[in-house]
């Protein structure tokens, strides 16, 4: 194909004060979960050259990454995102890979140091059609590629992590420079199992899973902690640390759960009253009290809620009477803003509002309506956007943060992805890329540009003897991607104690655009639901998707339910869940 006459390169430079060899991840040393830099070299600068040359339907892009400090660079990833429809074609000087808008470039070896001062280029091409906007930040190895050393960045830029700020002020993200609260109930438990003790000091979230837990008596499992009790400990972690993350989890609405048994609450469906009373009330005088006011206070809101108003009410296949009930009084809407309005209006208080995961609402049916009903949630109750400092995606589920072996866009043999039986037209086949377009969604809607996204990846690594190692078979759409993706379960609809799955990504701040942080909200080796019925005074019932045996419904597509045998309770110990999931971590568990 003849190119005479190119338009011009287009050119985007960025640089970054903070550069580490590694990504930022909770560290071990201490009680808190440090969101740190854990570069076994000293910390460098870096600059990104971006350049491209465009002829209509494709592009070469030219990238080159310089380390602007004396101290080399040894190992380098490098990550950016498109905001149209590029698709990468191929690639030369390291290893390119994309999923749905994301790129990632990783140095292959040779050249995977960059001395002090040097620099390391790449190249690939891409087609496209309509525009071909430039990436409008990068990141090497987790790390924003934006502004000068020392420069606190725009705040309204998602990509940049801003300025620290104080303990008393809200922050573009409260992760970036801070510790997180190591809950020393799920610790013990962790290093009590053979090899625990290699993650035993990463940060989970609290739970509130019923009034009772507020005071600390009548818990699941072996709980015993009551909320002052764990903020007290997150103090004492605290002590020596700039900044403070404690992550509580709010969960307990009237109705809670309205498609699942096994997490099914101890308020009934009218019982609103209830809930602001006898259980938002009392947590908002304690995180209101001056001794935690130095703590970053994450607040995760009522999971698993109100996409179920979307996706399973009325005539829809997966549709349930108590959803319907739910949808018609309107009490998981005003439940949802009232402890956004009750919390939010606490200044140290970060309210995240689960999103579910795209392997619920990532169909176009679901997307936009979902935005829609957290936006309604968003402003009921006397509550407003401004109470909502970002949104979570994958809480307690299994699906992965990046699905790096194939796209949303590949074709083959004339039919696209879409088409395949696994992703069954879903816009997106990973949480990341499905975050990273909520968060477009939600903004233009109303929702403040600076919201940032957090994904659960506490049990979404995949990892173990059948993760694939690259791209899989061409032979027809389904088995490129049944071949190709790492993601292990039968269908997306299974949920409970998924067999098969691994420890995901550690915990990290700001490891891509948008994306505040990777987190671990659900503690891993706590059970989804019991096996099998068993009686409770908790109010969860026994859900045939936590059945090996179960054979499905509309839900799963009539699949095997992929659940572990032999599981407690919901939120109880679960040895051998928790002895899989570091067997099958990814990245492995050293």
């Amino acid at each position: 194909m003849s190119r005479t006459n190119p338009p011009p390169r287009r050119r985007l430079r960025r640089r970054t004060a903070i550069l580490a060899t590694g990504a930022m991840v909770a560290a071990a040393a201490g009680t808190g979960g440090l969101m740190q830099s854990t570069a076994s070299a000293a910390e460098v600068g870096c600059s990104v050259d971006y350049s491209t040359n465009d002829w209509g339907s494709g592009f070469t892009a030219n990238i080159s990454i310089t380390n602007e400090s004396s101290s080399a660079l040894d190992g380098w990833e490098l990550t950016y995102s498109y905001s149209g429809n590029q698709q990468l074609s191929q690639g030369w000087n390291a290893q390119w890979s994309q999923s749905g808008q994301n790129v990632t470039v990783r140095d292959i070896g040779w050249n995977s140091t960059i001395p002090g001062g040097g620099s390391v280029s790449a190249g690939a091409n891409f087609t496209y059609s309509g525009t071909n906007a430039a990436p409008t930040s990068f990141a090497v190895n987790g790390v924003s590629c934006t502004g000068e050393p020392g420069d606190p960045g725009d705040p309204g830029d998602p990509g940049d992590p801003g300025d620290p700020g104080g303990p008393h002020d809200r922050v573009d993200n409260p992760y970036v420079g801070a510790d997180v609260y190591v809950n020393p109930e799920w610790s013990a438990n962790a290093a009590a199992e053979p090899g625990g003790d290699a993650v035993a000091h990463l940060p989970t979230g609290v739970w509130m899973d019923r009034i009772a837990a507020i005071e600390g008596s009548g818990q699941a499992g072996n709980r015993t902690m009551g909320l002052e009790d764990h903020l007290d400990e997150a103090v004492n972690q605290a002590q020596g640390s700039e900044n403070f993350v404690f992550q509580l989890v709010i969960y307990n609405l009237p109705g809670r759960d309205c498609a699942a048994l096994a997490s099914n609450g101890e308020l009934g469906p009218d019982e609103l009253d209830r809930y602001k009373d006898e259980y938002i009330a009392p947590i908002a005088d304690i995180l209101d009290q001056d001794k935690y006011a130095d703590l970053r206070i994450v607040t995760v809101i009522e999971i698993d809620s109100l996409p179920n108003l979307v996706t399973n009410v009325g005539d829809d296949p997966g549709a349930t009477e108590m959803c319907d009930t739910m949808l018609a009084n309107g009490n998981y809407v005003k439940g949802v803003g009232h402890a956004l309005a009750t919390l939010g209006a606490i200044p140290n208080v970060y309210n995240y509002i689960d999103a579910a995961h795209h392997g619920w609402i990532g169909w176009d049916s679901n997307f936009s309506p979902a935005a829609q009903i957290f936006h309604e949630a968003a402003n009921a109750e006397g509550a407003t956007v401004n109470d909502v400092h970002g949104f979570i995606t994958n809480t307690a589920n299994y699906s992965p943060t990046v699905e790096p072996y194939f796209s949303i866009t590949d074709t083959i043999g004339g039919v696209t992805v879409r088409e395949s039986a696994w992703v069954d037209w879903n816009n997106y086949a990973d949480e990341q890329s499905f975050a990273q377009a909520l968060r477009q969604e939600l903004v233009s809607i109303g929702f403040d540009s600076s919201l940032g996204m957090l994904i659960d990846t506490s049990r979404n690594g995949w990892g173990g003897p059948n993760r694939p190692s690259g791209p899989g078979a061409q032979t027809n759409v389904d088995e490129y991607v049944d071949s190709s993706r790492i993601e292990q379960r039968i269908h997306k609809g299974n949920w409970c104690n998924q067999a098969g799955a691994g420890l995901g990504e550690r915990p990290t701040a700001a490891p891509a655009t948008g994306i505040d942080a990777y987190v671990w909200i659900k503690p891993p080796g706590e059970s989804d639901g019991s096996s099998q019925e068993i009686d409770n005074d908790e109010g969860k019932g026994f859900d045939r998707m936590c059945d090996p045996t179960y054979e499905g419904n509309a839900r799963n597509g009539e699949s095997m339910s992929g659940a572990l045998p032999d599981a407690p309770v919901a939120g109880h110990w679960f040895s051998s869940q928790f002895q899989e999931l570091l067997a099958n971590a990814y990245p492995a568990v050293n």
